[in-house]
């Protein structure tokens, strides 16, 4: 049983550098299994203090792989290196 990784989007409605990121991941989706999560940040108070104007972020556990933009290399690293493990 292979085991894919999970990523969380925090973004929010109305974001365009939200939306393009998220069109990537689920481009991205149709060539590796990963699992991804997106979370809206205004509907929790402190997720919209924490990321107000960093968003989009992509995390996989604790790791914040990027923000505003899609760092493909970054992220396929990620992939390659979970896995390995």
């Amino acid at each position: 049983m292979t085991i894919s990784p999970t990523f969380i989007l925090y973004s929010r409605v109305g974001c365009h550098l939200c939306e393009d990121m998220e069109q990537h991941l689920r481009e991205l989706q149709q060539q590796h299994a990963f699992n991804l999560e997106v979370v809206d940040i205004d509907r929790d108070p402190l997720l919209q203090t924490r990321y107000n104007t960093q968003i989009p972020v992509l995390v996989a556990g604790a790791q914040e792989l990027c923000h505003y933009y899609l760092d493909q290399a970054g992220f396929l690293r990620y992939l390659q290196d979970f896995q390995s493990s």
